[in-house]
């Protein structure tokens, strides 16, 4: 399984290809990443370094790979984090050449936008790329409960609501695709306490995997759940399995992580939950 990434980095800590090149590598699959911005940590710190990736930059190292002769070998193409909203045609682009190269490939985006805490923290332009852009071209799209809200115009904050606001996306996602959701940090008006939703939508279908809710507040965890849940996607096929996958893994990785008391997930000391989690947590159909 071969799979482009096209995310932020950072040198400290685990976001964007930081928080998935390890884990898809370690779960099988190869990564070739592209890196949209190079920070010396993630923003949250209050202070970093480095610098935003030229758009032109990030398309001749896709030119470059591609120029190799790899898209027809590439099952997917991750996208996450832009640093420039240039960026964002890029992206499309690569998407569109790696399915002309390969029409069994998919394109999953993970539109990073923001949160309801922070609200949005990307640069203007890059919301509306996502809503006007990449939405109609995505098969695969996995935004966060305020990221779902924000794109769809559509309140969240029941479990009809979501359906809704997942139906009024996925009706706009490429149509020769699977037209895929996954939800994540889904805390509804009936969550129960003490726990966490993560919702994956496949036609009229809506499944849920409710975890332990762990008082981690770091970053990464999404990046991590977006990358695990395409690779089992392509694995088997199989929105649910995948969704029981990718949310079990993550939550043995965060309790690990809290377990030693770090800020930053534990990608390597907790790799063993990539591949054999220590609880698994089953898909519900609702």
């Amino acid at each position: 399984m071969n799979i482009i990434s096209i995310q932020s980095a950072v040198t400290w800590g685990h976001v964007g290809n930081s928080a998935a090149i390890f884990p898809l590598q370690r779960a099988g699959a190869e990564v070739w990443p592209i890196n949209t911005v190079e920070f010396s940590n993630h923003p949250g710190y209050g202070a970093l370094t480095g610098s935003v990736t030229p758009p032109a930059a990030v398309a001749a190292l896709f030119d470059g790979m591609a120029a190799r002769g790899a898209l027809p070998q590439c099952d997917a193409l991750l996208s996450g984090y832009i640093g420039d909203p240039g960026t964002g045609p890029v992206i499309l682009e690569a998407a569109a050449r790696l399915r002309d190269a390969n029409p069994a490939a998919l394109w999953c985006c993970d539109p990073v936008i923001g949160d309801f805490e922070p609200g949005v923290y990307v640069r203007p332009g890059v919301p509306e790329f996502f809503r006007d852009q990449a939405i109609p071209a995505a098969d695969v799209l996995t935004p966060n409960l305020f990221e779902l809200q924000h794109l769809s115009s559509q309140p969240c904050t029941t479990l009809a609501e979501v359906r809704h606001a997942a139906a009024v996306l996925q009706a706009r996602m490429r149509a020769a695709g699977p037209r895929i959701l996954l939800i994540t940090s889904v805390r509804l008006a009936d969550t129960p306490a003490g726990t966490l939703d993560v919702l994956a939508g496949a036609g009229s279908s809506l499944y849920r995997v409710r975890t332990p809710l762990l008082p981690f507040t770091g970053n990464g965890a999404g990046d991590t759940i977006a990358a695990l849940f395409l690779f089992h996607l392509l694995r088997t096929g199989d929105v649910p399995l995948a969704l029981s996958a990718a949310a079990s893994a993550v939550h043995g990785i965060i309790r690990r992580t809290l377990e030693a008391g770090s800020r930053e997930l534990l990608l390597i000391a907790a790799q063993e939950e990539i591949v054999s989690s220590t609880q698994m947590f089953a898909a519900e159909r609702y």
